[in-house]
């Protein structure tokens, strides 16, 4: 259990599953520190005590200790607007649809404070939120996820986008290509979703403290496999036979991490996915296999349906035609 003051002050609970672990390693894990550098740092400076007392990096954690951390405030962040070769399939006075390429983080944040989305952005007078640091962004992807998002030009227009986001009003889809083979053709993943209790930094399936997620997902393609079959049969072999299948993902909710935590909770996870999935990325694919396909929503100001799609692109793409080719 994490609590912050109005002061910067952090005090994390250590659970069961996290006795025994580094100082250093324990509170890295935290959102609010993020790396074992900054952890490092803050344990020098004297800003962390266990059960107040100061403790040096080596020192491990037991269950029950109150680890109590000063943040100092952040630096003053200033936007400056940057020159990125960006695709937006869709643009009106209201709002815009940008297809971010994988690599690039959404909005700013710890570590990264230039080369943003937001940053590339900046000339095309995006806004809304209540966050300076994120204007206009209503949603946002991983790092290494590419595909649609949508992004406010007003306060009024992100207000009623995050409303109808909230309301599940917005379809979204995802292309994605996990390990494994499945036994059924479409199915609906409902697990509720909260931070791991080892890794902080990750998200997990939790039976206590989460929050509802549900993924749906439809089967297109399949590889491996006797009696795997392509995009017009059903695939009907085991998830245990090996292989690769292409699917169609919709969200109900979205919660950070679910698609890749769902799949890989069923023991399908996305192929490329270091973090939840296999440490060897037997395609070469290079990053996680997920790529934002397609939005459809209710525009907030005309009441028009838009429908924006973006092909895979050609990294994702490359993979595809291997697995055709074989």
């Amino acid at each position: 259990m994490t609590k912050s003051d109005t002061k910067g002050c952090l005090t994390i609970a250590v659970l069961p599953a996290q006795t025994g672990q580094r100082l250093d390693k324990f509170i890295a894990a935290a959102p609010e520190i993020g790396s074992r550098a900054a952890a490092q740092k803050l344990i020098a400076a004297g800003l962390v005590t266990v059960g107040g007392s100061e403790r040096n990096k080596n020192f491990r954690v037991g269950e029950g200790d109150l680890v109590e951390i000063r943040v100092p405030p952040p630096a003053e962040l200033q936007l400056e607007p940057e020159e990125m070769d960006l695709s937006i399939p869709y643009e009106d006075g209201h709002l815009l649809v940008v297809d971010k390429p994988a690599g690039i983080v959404t909005h700013p944040a710890k570590g990264h404070i230039t080369g943003t989305l937001v940053h590339g952005l900046l000339g095309r007078q995006i806004a809304g939120g209540e966050n300076p640091h994120r204007p206009g962004i209503v949603h946002r992807l991983d790092k290494d996820t590419s595909g649609l998002l949508i992004v406010a030009r007003d306060d009024e227009t992100h207000r009623r986008l995050s409303e109808a986001l909230s309301r599940h009003k917005i379809e979204r889809t995802y292309l994605c290509l996990v390990c494994g083979l499945f036994e059924t053709r479409e199915g609906t993943i409902e697990a509720p979703l909260g931070r791991d209790a080892r890794e902080r930094q990750q998200m997990a399936v939790t039976r206590r403290g989460g929050r509802e997620a549900v993924t749906h997902f439809r089967v297109l393609e399949s590889w491996g496999g006797a009696r795997a079959a392509g995009r017009a049969g059903t695939v009907s072999a085991s998830k245990s036979a090996g292989g690769y299948s292409l699917l169609e993902v919709k969200l109900e909710t979205g919660r950070t991490h679910q698609i890749r935590v769902h799949l890989a909770a069923i023991g399908h996870p996305v192929a490329g996915d270091s973090v939840y999935g296999r440490r060897r990325d037997e395609l070469g694919v290079g990053r996680q296999f997920l790529h934002s396909s397609r939005l459809r929503f209710t525009h907030p100001e005309t009441g028009e349906t838009i429908d924006v799609s973006a092909p895979l692109p050609p990294d994702l793409e490359t993979v595809l035609d291997r697995l055709r080719s074989r």
